[in-house]
């Protein structure tokens, strides 16, 4: 791999029972990790019992069933051997922001485990890839590798391609030029290390996965849905408590609800001192 690590970084990819992170679950999880002192990654691959029915649309596009899962372990009793696994590791994935990061926050947060996001950096090779080349994965490995890509839709495989791709990402693009939004030629912005990729694929006014939060150009964090879109939350849930619990006992993400916690707090010492 080409990426210069300053830090831990695990690829992963997850196939799961449906598309809705909230409700649906992990069955299948594959994680390559790579590390900064130069040792030899170390690749971790799991199938999980998810406990509930897999939907057809699913099991259409992985191939799993229930009958590969019935004697498999559900995710609570895996769950502490992933998190160490993983560990203080930044993420990189293919479709992960949006996907497999919630999804598997999720599920930690079911299992017990509070899995942090905000000190770890959050490479979505997807990202990158639309910004320069829009295309699918199995394009992308085309198009940067010129390579076919098998078993499709096999977490390992498709890890193991998305390697491949932002290898191939590095070496087209990195002390090249691109074209802008706005059809200005311009140096591409980043280089072969995890902190400028994610500044250059970074969506500046998201504050969580699920994008029920956003942050104003001015910085300020307001909400993103609902009847208080647009308002800011800390003033929102400390004049409105009953919104507050309902976001603490509704199905939001173990993000969202962790975030909504600290701004209220934030709002109530604001107050207290400027009182």
């Amino acid at each position: 791999m080409k990426l210069e690590l300053d830090r831990d970084l695990c690829f992963f990819d997850l196939e799961a029972t449906g598309l809705n992170v909230m409700q649906d679950r992990i069955l299948q999880i594959a994680i390559i990790k790579y590390f900064a002192d130069g040792r030899a990654p170390e690749e971790l691959e799991m199938l999980i019992n998810p406990g509930m029915p897999i939907s057809e649309e699913a099991m259409a596009v992985h191939g799993i069933k229930p009958a590969d899962l019935r004697n498999k372990p559900v995710f609570a009793q895996v769950a502490q051997k992933l998190y160490d696994f993983i560990g203080d590791a930044d993420l990189a994935g293919y479709n992960s922001n949006r996907f497999d990061v919630p999804m598997l926050v999720e599920e930690f947060a079911r299992a017990g485990l509070d899995f942090d996001l905000e000190k770890r950096h959050l490479l979505d090779i997807q990202t990158l890839f639309h910004k320069m080349e829009p295309r699918t994965l199995r394009a992308a490995l085309r198009f940067y590798c010129e390579e076919k890509l098998e078993d499709a839709h096999d977490a390992l495989a498709d890890v193991r391609a998305t390697v491949k791709v932002l290898d191939g990402q590095l070496e087209r693009y990195v002390g090249g030029v691109y074209i802008d939004a706005e059809g200005e030629e311009r140096p591409v912005p980043f280089g072969k290390n995890v902190a400028s990729i994610c500044a250059f694929t970074r969506d500046q006014h998201s504050v969580d996965v699920t994008r029920k939060l956003r942050r104003t150009d001015s910085g300020e964090i307001v909400f993103n849905f609902g009847k208080f879109v647009g308002q800011p939350v800390g003033k929102v849930l400390y004049e409105n408590r009953q919104y507050f619990n309902w976001i603490q006992e509704k199905e939001f993400s173990a993000q969202v609800k962790k975030i909504t916690r600290r701004l209220l707090q934030e709002y109530k010492r604001d107050r207290k001192q400027n009182a």
